[in-house]
């Protein structure tokens, strides 16, 4: 293998403007900057006639080529036709553009020479100074070329030949996918090129064969290319793939590397290899499909190598130097079966609890598996579904984990011819089943009456009338340890009949420039006294007041739990918007009328008659300035018992965000579905010298012991952080990154992770 002998022809810089031919140098760029031509002025036309035919040979049908130009001349004793200025030939879906073009009528070769733009019938683009033609204005040998292909592409030359078919054989030539034009018109170096002692296109195939391959990033030698093959429009083909590179504390050196194997134009399968210098080998595989109902993949790791069990219960025998099989499983896909039927399912499985974080395949704690056939139209909807849901969280036990099979939901809109408004009717079914805990089976109907009017002076009412009826089957409900989750086992109904009022006044003005709107809000609710602790409670156990469900019928979460009694909730909304701003506030709380004792427990903020008071604020300037902000503050006395912000200020390339929580709730420590938390979060990048950026990220927890006792450090403890850097452009992106991780979660050591990524658009190896 060699690189070209010689630099690359410079024929066509004088398509560059002027101003940019003294920045022109020795590469493939400087043929990157078409020409186009301009069209001819007093332009001549002509019908060009065949050369005669010997007598011994049937004659042929004669091939048209018709020009334009501005002078034509004619030797008779040489029968040459010379034409000159602004020559344009065509011959059905080709076109050739030269300064001077020589047709010889005895040899019936046509020569074409200065500013040479020639477009065959695929629409590939060849510019040059000089060619030889055939009459049907296929090119013979040319020199000094540029080969612009119509998918995307360029092949450069200092020689080379075409064949009729149009497959071409260049000399000491060089291809890249990149753009070699810059913003201002002129010529610029491409990120990557493939340089070759010889190249041949194939135009039937599209695609590109090298002999003595080499890669130059950024002009420099980087790797040699032996057997190098690809198309010239960018499509999938099978081949291997660029290599990827990588360290971590648990595998040690990593390097992998993907094989892809185009089945077909609608199915795809790749499988990768990885190497590690501290496990085992690993592989993987995924396979694609599009079908004409819909589309769906699947991906499967599998290895060998130590776990450690950090699971609720132990392994019989287990041994963490052991060496086990281990791997992972994950599907998902979606028909459209009709205009209003779906299918939709997705399935995740892990071997073990720690397989994903050792092999940075995902930080998912939680792995769950859906089924679902859905009916929809405009008032109608219809799911029978089911759900399962593999925990890997340090001591869980997987067998309290519910599997839903099935769930079904069913819901309709009409309108009521008498009483206007809308009414919407529900069904509702749900099994749950565990292993090693209780099962719950559940199934309800609801029927949902809303009517909204608009008075004269504008205030926004809506009434709403709910009726339900539950029916609940249990079991073995004393595997479950919290008694308010337990409710009584057997057959166990209920009845729920909930009215309600909700009052809203928009307010519309002027202010600062820009346009306000205040809206005050008032709600009235009345549930009579609910059976909720003979309910079994699966679904409605994170409860706590936010402003999401301020102003809901129900503030528990699901449907096993309803908030009963009367109360009435008041609150406002504020809008404030100016060109390239806007700011929104909400705020509110509100007030049990009734003296019965609430079930929801202390520090949900809405364990007393009055609740706490919640709001949100979201600020926004153009697309540099956003900021949200939610609170929760105690009604006594005034303590934040949430308080979140998220910002981010800058633009998709230069940005920065900034995340905090602190829930300080006030609730007991045993209370497990709402613990205390205190953490921080940052990311940010910074974009330079055009191509280049660094970007880095951080997650610290701040939790001390008092709020959380599970906790085996006080105060401050880093998480994790991210640090890299990366170079992007038109087709060549790579980045290094190095990340640390602080945790240790069995044989997910904790350590640093170094990881570099490249990749080349339009290239691969084969």
């Amino acid at each position: 293998m060699r690189a070209p002998a010689r630099p690359l022809p410079q024929a066509l810089s004088r398509s560059l403007r002027p101003a940019c031919v003294a920045a022109i140098r020795p590469t493939l760029a400087v043929l990157g900057v078409l020409a186009l031509g301009t069209a001819p002025a007093n332009a001549q036309t002509a019908d060009v006639p065949p050369p005669p035919q010997e007598a011994s040979q049937p004659a042929k049908p004669p091939a048209e080529v018709r020009f334009q130009s501005d002078r034509v001349t004619y030797a008779s004793d040489a029968e040459t036709v010379t034409a000159t200025g602004n020559v344009v030939l065509r011959r059905a879906e080709q076109t050739v553009r030269a300064d001077v073009v020589t047709w010889n009528r005895k040899t019936g070769v046509i020569e074409a020479s200065g500013n040479i733009r020639f477009v065959d019938e695929a629409g590939n683009v060849l510019y040059t100074d000089k060619v030889e033609l055939t009459e049907e204005l296929k090119a013979g040998a040319v020199e000094d070329l540029l080969l612009v292909l119509r998918q995307g592409g360029r092949l450069a030359a200092h020689s080379g030949t075409r064949a009729a078919n149009g497959d071409m054989v260049l000399r000491d030539a060089a291809f890249s996918g990149c753009s070699v034009e810059g913003e201002d018109g002129c010529a610029k170096r491409p990120s990557w090129e493939v340089t070759a002692v010889a190249v041949t296109y194939d135009a039937k195939d599209q695609r590109v064969h090298y002999k003595g391959a080499l890669l130059r990033v950024f002009g420099l030698p980087i790797l040699p290319l032996p057997g190098l093959a690809h198309t010239s429009d960018f499509r999938a083909e099978s081949g291997l793939l660029i290599p990827d590179f990588r360290f971590s504390a648990a595998n040690g050196a990593e390097i992998s590397d993907t094989y892809y194997w185009r089945l077909a134009n609608n199915k795809d399968l790749a499988l990768t290899g990885y190497i590690f210098t501290g496990a085992l080998p690993m592989i993987s595989g995924r396979y694609r499909q599009l079908t004409d109902h819909g589309a769906f993949q699947a991906s499967a790791y599998l290895t060998r190598s130590a776990r450690i069990n950090i699971g609720g219960s132990s392994l019989t025998g287990a041994n963490p130097q052991e060496q086990v099989f281990r791997g992972y499983f994950e599907s998902n896909g979606r028909f459209q079966l009709s205009e209003n039927w779906s299918l939709t399912g997705y399935g995740r499985y892990a071997s073990d609890r720690t397989f994903l974080r050792r092999y940075d395949i995902s930080r998912d704690d939680r792995l769950r598996s859906t089924i679902n056939l859905e009916r929809i139209d405009a008032n109608s909807y219809f799911s029978i579904a089911g759900w399962a849901v593999q925990t890997l969280r340090s001591g869980d036990r997987q067998g309290l984990v519910p599997i839903a099979l099935p769930a079904i939901e069913y819901r309709r809109r009409i309108v009521p011819p008498a009483i206007g408004g809308m009414l919407e009717l529900q069904l509702n079914s749900l099994a749950l089943t565990r292993t090693g805990g209780q099962d719950t089976q559940r199934a309800f109907a609801k029927a949902q009456w809303d009517l909204r009017t608009l008075t004269g002076l504008g205030q926004e009412i809506t009434f709403t009338a709910l009726a339900r009826g539950d029916v609940y089957h249990s079991r073995q409900n004393d595997l479950t340890s919290n008694l308010l989750y337990r409710g009584l086992p057997g057959w166990q109904g209920r009845g729920i009949a909930t009215a309600a009022v909700d009052i809203k006044w928009p307010l519309i003005g002027s202010a600062l420039g820009g346009t306000q709107v205040f809206t005050p809000r008032v709600q009235f609710v009345a549930i009579p006294k609910i059976r909720n602790l003979a309910i079994p409670n699966e679904d409605s156990r994170s409860v706590e007041l936010e402003d999401s469900n301020l102003f809901s019928l129900n503030r528990f979460p699901g449907y096993d739990r309803i908030e009963d009694g009367v109360r009435v909730t008041y609150g406002a909304d504020w809008q404030f918007t100016r060109p390239g701003w806007r700011v929104a506030t909400t705020v509110g709380q509100s007030y049990r009328l009734s003296t019965q004792k609430t079930l929801l427990p202390d520090g949900t903020g809405l364990s007393s008659r009055a609740s706490d008071i919640v709001g949100r604020t979201d600020l926004r300037f153009r697309d540099i300035v956003q900021f949200t902000h939610r609170f929760r503050l105690d009604k006594d006395s005034l303590k934040l018992r949430r308080n979140e912000f998220d910002a981010t200020i800058g633009n998709h390339r230069t940005y920065a965000e900034v995340g905090y929580l602190r829930l300080n709730r006030d609730i007991p420590a045993t209370f497990e579905d709402l613990r205390d938390r205190e953490e921080v979060r940052f990311s940010g990048r910074i974009a330079f010298a055009r191509r280049w950026s660094v970007f880095g990220s951080a997650v610290a927890n701040l939790t001390s012991k008092v709020d959380d006792p599970t906790k085996t450090k006080d105060g401050f403890q880093m998480l994790r952080h991210r640090l890299g850097f990366a170079y992007a452009d038109d087709c060549l992106d790579f980045a290094l990154t190095w990340r640390r991780d602080y945790i240790t979660n069995g044989d997910a050591t904790r350590g640093s992770t170094i990881q570099f990524n490249i990749a080349f658009k339009g290239l691969g190896v084969r």
